[in-house]
């Protein structure tokens, strides 16, 4: 498998490599290497090898959670450059030293690393697209470029694997391949074995009994997290609790002070996936204001939603088709229009009815069996014996 990130909190590949080497596979994820933040060489404890190679981003730099593109000078720019490259030819090196009978590449910046690797070591390829990356936050610039590499690389594929229905057709469509394999972006089972405890509540001292409104992952654009803040100003007797870094922390953070609603409002830096399960099941009820900016937000389901299920969370979420599809068939929670006024009104349903949040969360438990990774993780193995089979 190849990732471009360091591969610490990657939860859907983690997924997908121990649900592989359970079933007998030997399962080497190639990341990339950080100094001080990872190790080049792992072995985790489910069997998963992990080998990170040396690099850094072209287009990003850290600079208190802002990216920085246009502004940087040529020399710098010219640098970069040469570092990617650098690691992708290393990356490619490696992965056909490891001579693998099967190359998985997730998402798009690295299909093109994936294919060549392939080509020079006879590899089959599978490539997992976890966006929609022609029409995705922060990807515009580059959508024609990202549109080009898939319309030509993913019919040479020998298996394609999306997150949701409406992308899998989107990508039948727009690439004229067969329709991929859905893998939702599901939780495992044991993101439902933590007990409803107090840990936001201890971590952040909140004195209150109010109930808590949680927003967990990235902290980034068109996920309606102003939005949130915003109608956070209008409720009271509800601790709005943000747990993740990103893009527009600061952003958010300096809005929560300008607002006068940081005793309301609160912050807590990304936990490892380990510890994640403690402080989500602690929460009283989970949200998702994803805004309609782009066609990856429309076609989500979200890892996000799938977690507040698994850790017995009723949901309030933009009711998106693949979102509205899963709180309404299971009942649970609300499924609201793209706008602050619903998404107020349904926060205030909520907090004034604590019956109707017992209601949700019970079916919450009731849909862990048919929500969870596990439920589906046969499609993956079915994806790899038909891959693997194939002339």
């Amino acid at each position: 498998m190849i990732v471009w990130n360091p591969f610490t909190n990657d939860a859907r590949v983690l997924k997908e490599a121990e649900t592989l080497v359970t079933n007998g596979y030997q399962v080497t994820v190639f990341a990339l290497f950080k100094a001080g933040v990872n190790v080049e060489h792992d072995v985790l404890p489910s069997g998963v090898i992990v080998r990170r190679i040396d690099g850094m981003g072209l287009f990003r730099r850290k600079n208190k959670g802002h990216a920085q593109s246009l502004s940087m000078k040529p020399l710098a720019q010219l640098s970069r450059l040469a570092k990617r490259v650098g690691t992708i030819f290393s990356m490619i090196a490696a992965v056909s030293r490891s001579k693998p009978d099967i190359i998985h590449a997730h998402d798009v910046n690295v299909l093109v690393t994936a294919y060549v690797a392939s080509k020079m070591c006879a590899a089959k390829l599978v490539y997992d697209a976890h966006e929609i990356s022609t029409d995705r936050e922060g990807y515009r610039p580059f959508r024609k470029v990202v549109g080009c590499i898939e319309k030509t690389l993913t019919p040479k594929v020998a298996a394609m694997i999306t997150t949701t229905d409406v992308r899998a057709k989107f990508f039948r469509l727009a690439y004229k391949v067969p329709r991929p394999t859905v893998l939702q972006n599901r939780p495992t089972k044991s993101f439902a074995e933590p007990q409803q405890s107090n840990h936001i509540r201890d971590t952040l001292n909140l004195q209150q009994s109010w109930p808590i409104a949680l927003y967990q992952g990235m902290l980034q654009p068109g996920r309606g997290l102003e939005r949130l803040v915003q109608v956070a100003q209008h409720i009271d007797e509800v601790y709005f609790v943000f747990i993740g870094g990103g893009r527009i922390e600061d952003k958010l953070k300096q809005l929560v002070a300008n607002l006068g609603i940081s005793d309301r409002v609160h912050f807590i830096a990304t936990v490892p996936l380990a510890d994640l399960p403690l402080y989500t099941a602690s929460a009283t009820f989970g949200v998702q204001p994803i805004e309609n900016t782009c066609l990856n937000h429309y076609s989500t389901d979200s890892n996000k939603l799938f977690e507040y299920i698994l850790a017995g969370l009723p949901v309030i979420s933009t009711g998106f088709p693949e979102i509205r599809k899963v709180i309404e068939q299971y009942q649970l929670g609300l499924a609201i229009k793209d706008n602050p006024q619903d998404l107020q009104q349904a926060i205030v349903q909520f907090r004034d009815n604590p019956e109707l949040l017992q209601h949700y969360a019970a079916n919450t438990h009731a849909a862990v069996e048919q929500l969870c990774w596990e439920e589906q993780e046969h499609k993956l193995l079915e994806l790899y014996q038909r891959v693997q089979s194939a002339v």
